[in-house]
């Protein structure tokens, strides 16, 4: 498989140029993360801390490792003094425990609060009640050592544009109204994650600053072991 020609055809497909481009290496051999990276690749997204600590000695320094799973809070420590960004932080016991992890190595952990706007149960993320009641919590003020860099979110598994199309319309709509509202500093809203293989055009035609490609560049997943 020609991981560099596929990577060109996916960016020159891109509506927004801009918007970055996230390689999901999940599952994927250390051997297939460097022809990407030797392509140009930075970014990668995995969604095992397992994976993740296993891949990230044998890259180089700058690579960028974005957790893009669901992540449970017992793992956030081994991910801590590295991790470029959290993608799926889909609760506040989660959110305080990167805090924490951050606090004890000093260093302010770069994630994106996950909302749930699929119609799938299956899904992560905050419902609008819980994140409200997490924004206009003390505790959530108290934060020191979070940046929340803005918001992702999953579509409904479904080949209905039109269901898609809406539910990224709903996630950027509440992207833009989290905008005004008078936050603390460490809320920055400057990303927008939505977008897979499947689905990114679209995606991008609704305002995604960030989207995340896997089987378009690598080919189909591998399960075997993993």
């Amino acid at each position: 498989m020609d991981i560099k020609a596929n990577l060109e055809t996916v960016k020159k497909s891109f509506i927004n140029p801009g918007c970055k481009l996230i390689a999901v290496s999940k599952t994927k051999p250390i051997e297939d993360l460097k022809a990407a990276y030797e392509a140009g690749i930075r970014d990668f997204g995995e969604n095992k801390v397992q994976e993740i600590q296993a891949k990230q000695p044998q890259m180089p320094n700058d690579t960028r490792w974005h957790m893009i799973g669901h992540l449970q809070s017992n793992k956030v420590k081994y991910i801590a003094p590295f991790v470029y960004l959290i993608h799926g932080v889909d609760s506040f016991k989660l959110l305080k425990e990167i805090d924490k992890q951050g606090k004890k190595i000093d260093r302010k952990i770069p994630v994106l609060l996950q909302i749930h706007i699929a119609e799938e149960e299956s899904k992560f993320g905050f419902d609008l009640k819980e994140l409200e009641e997490m924004l206009n919590s003390p505790e959530f003020s108290n934060l020191t050592h979070v940046t929340i860099k803005g918001l992702m979110g999953m579509a409904t598994f479904t080949e209905n544009e039109n269901q898609i199309r809406k539910e990224f319309k709903g996630l950027k709509s509440l992207f833009e109204s989290l905008k005004t509202r008078n936050l603390p500093d460490f809320v920055k809203l400057e990303e927008l994650s939505m977008g897979m293989s499947g689905d990114y055009l679209i995606a991008q035609e609704e305002g995604s600053t960030m989207v995340r490609i896997g089987s378009a560049i690598f080919g189909a997943r591998n399960y075997s072991g993993a």
